[in-house]
């Protein structure tokens, strides 16, 4: 690619959010009291770490259900040899060691973007260290946030299924119960999505406790089949995991793909970290989410060195008869929950996305009054739930899904290694030395788990490849075309000073009450405003021309939020700035501009928005299919009305036919 590969800032009045600025505070700098810390001074930590724990690990700690069995499946034993068992539990045990713990615990945790985590929060950091629009940084941040949906389709489907396919292993019954697997599952996950629309906030409050008895489980399982084959202690070492994958050759490289199956979830402990803060979940992880995982693997592994034909199913076969069904509705519960967290995860990278003008706007939902972060996106929504029911009809098994797991989330992780590589080096100002010793040990990690995975890509991996190069496509020709649009409104429009000397020396005829112009090019005349005066012959008493920007930072304070500047009686510039995880509501913040003097009533006043008709043109700009793609997207975007939320009875728009 080409050009300028920066975030797109969209032409004038079309209504869509400007790049992130380039002008903003530090970063690192501590974060105001500006009233969006999450609730973090007002909850208590106890109550953060048992949040974190249900939202934070739930994904990870669903891996147990299919991680070891995977692992186990592709060894050269098929793991019924006492070496594949120990060196299996060694590299499990040494993951989540190696990945989870120093990776994002002790060091990614560092690098955030005003106490928010995720790979869009990072993008936007580093694009603020180097101190200019830098296109490798965004081709990293938009393929990271592309296979991060590909992560939110797969996790729901292998999760809920690996759950209810417990229901083979079910005591006197199971092989009666095998047929009904999948309908069972398809039905959890499509109710799940069924119930988006109305907010899970009365639900989350849930989601902690029931996932922390669900790690106390684990843990139970653990130790009870531990003492089945005490030696497996000895898997605690590394020298096992090293001996096992030398001692399989090329396919102990293989192994290594389904080993990361453990540590899926990872990435979650630095994306959600703005809702809970870094030291609930380091806490969590430490105290409680580390330990019942290693007793789980420890016993599975145990259990299998006494039973070496567990191995088809070490974590259901372990399970005793008398608590197989607690225990089957507790891990259905507990992969429905780290599912909710996933498909909560891909409503906020989507309004990340949108903000930061990688993608077209869409409707964004507040299902709460008093939480921000609480939001519904539709399209998404949809997206997901046939994404998900899609695989399960493709795929039909956990085991089949497993090969499609692993490489959306390892291309993930080396994104945010590369990432911070720039943080590192521009921000914090560490040595060449220094950044390489800290950045080229977890490139390294990622790559040989990459690789791995990259494997599988003929059983099954190809599926969240295919779908994250379709959604890079649509970022890029979306931020591809805003630019073209840009150039082009900008080459043919007329400086606003120059308009305003024009309405001096012959002035039009007035009408009453305020015009806002939304426009992202506030130095230029916005097209809404020629658009009146050509074809109206009419300028409203006071005309505001307003741009809304998007900064680098998750959320801009109140007293922030806007800055008014007077050019004549006629005329004012606003700028209202957000921040990429907020919503912008345009009338509540035009209504704070009255401590600067602005007379703003709404009911006098209407606001304009030009509405581009965008035609395809061959020998121009992009290739015809990608300007027909932009057109697509444009013509499906959200209204610019519902997306500021401004009152559908004030607004009047105003169009013009451009080519791309």
């Amino acid at each position: 690619m080409a050009g300028d590969a920066s975030p797109p800032v969209p032409g004038p009045d079309d209504g869509a959010p400007p790049a992130p600025s380039q002008t903003t505070k530090d970063p690192t700098a501590p974060a105001p009291a500006d009233g969006h810390d999450n609730g973090h001074a007002r909850t208590g930590k106890t109550a953060l770490i048992i949040g974190a724990i249900g939202v934070v690990f739930g994904d990870i700690g669903t891996s147990p259900l299919y991680a070891m069995r995977e692992a186990l499946h592709h060894s050269r034993s098929g793991g019924a040899a006492e070496l594949a068992v120990l060196g299996v539990v060694s590299l499990v045990f040494w993951a989540l060691i190696l990945v989870v713990t120093i990776k994002y615990v002790v060091f990614l945790m560092r690098v955030d973007n005003k106490g928010e985590g995720g790979t869009l929060a990072l993008m936007a950091l580093a694009q603020h260290a180097v101190g200019r629009r830098s296109a490798a940084i965004f081709l990293l941040g938009v393929c990271g946030a592309a296979l991060f949906y590909g992560d939110g389709v797969i996790t729901p489907a292998i999760s809920v299924l690996s759950a209810i396919e417990g229901l083979k292993d079910a005591p006197g019954i199971g092989p009666s119960l095998t047929p009904y697997v999948l309908p069972i599952a398809a039905g959890i996950l499509i109710a799940l999505f069924m119930i988006q629309s109305r907010g899970t906030g009365s639900m989350a409050r849930f989601f902690g406790p029931l996932t922390l008895v669900w790690f106390l489980i684990l843990a139970a399982l653990g130790v009870y089949h531990i003492f089945d084959d005490i030696s497996i202690l000895r898997a605690l070492s590394p020298h096992y995991g090293v001996a096992f994958l030398f001692d399989n050759g090329f396919l102990g490289f293989v192994i290594l793909g389904s080993v990361f199956l453990a540590v899926t979830g990872a990435e979650a402990l630095y994306a959600d970290m703005g809702h809970f803060g870094k030291s609930p979940i380091r806490l969590g992880w430490l105290w409680v989410v580390l330990p019942c995982l290693t007793l789980n693997y420890l016993g599975q592994g145990a259990f299998v060195l006494a039973n070496r034909e567990a191995v088809e199913n070490p974590f259901w076969l372990m399970v005793p008869q008398f608590a197989y069904w607690p225990v089957l509705i507790m891990a259905t519960i507990a992969t429905v929950i780290a599912s909710q967290a996933v498909i909560t995860g891909a409503f906020s990278v989507t309004q990340q996305a949108v903000q930061l003008g990688l993608l077209p706007r869409m409707s964004i939902l507040n299902t709460s009054e008093s939480q921000a972060g609480q939001i519904y996106v539709p399209a998404v929504n949809s997206l997901l739930m046939v994404g998900v029911l899609a695989l399960l009809v493709t795929f039909q098994t956990s085991s089949a899904l497993a090969a499609a797991y692993g490489i959306a989330v390892t291309g993930s992780m080396f994104v945010d290694s590369l990432l911070a590589w720039f943080i590192v080096r521009n921000l914090w100002k560490w040595s060449v030395p220094l950044s390489l010793g800290a950045i080229s040990p977890l490139v390294a990690i990622d790559l040989v788990f990459m690789t791995s995975n990259m494997l599988k890509i003929p059983q099954g991996a190809w599926m969240p490849l295919v779908l994250g190069a379709g959604l890079v496509t649509i970022m890029w020709t979306w931020t591809r075309g805003s630019q073209i649009l840009t150039a082009k409104a900008k080459k043919d429009s007329l400086p606003l000073v120059d308009l305003i000397e024009m309405l001096r020396a012959r002035p039009p005829h007035r009408a009453p009450g305020t015009a806002v112009f939304l426009t992202s090019d506030p130095d230029v005349a916005p097209v809404a405003l020629m658009h009146n005066l050509k074809h109206n012959k009419v300028l409203h008493e006071k005309n505001v021309i307003l741009t809304v920007k998007t900064l680098d930072r998750p959320r801009v304070p109140e007293a922030d939020r806007f800055v008014m500047e007077s050019i004549n009686d006629d005329f004012k510039k606003i700028t209202l700035s957000y921040g990429f995880m907020e919503s912008p509501v345009v009338p509540r913040a035009l209504s704070q501009c009255r401590k600067q003097g602005l007379k703003f009533d709404i009911m006098s006043t209407s606001f304009f928005l030009g509405r581009r008709s965008v035609v395809p043109a061959a020998n121009q700009g992009m290739p015809l299919w990608q300007d027909k793609l932009y057109i697509f997207l444009m013509r499906n975007a959200a209204n610019p009305t519902d997306f500021f939320h401004i009152p559908p009875g004030r607004v009047v728009e105003l169009g013009t036919q451009v080519s791309v």
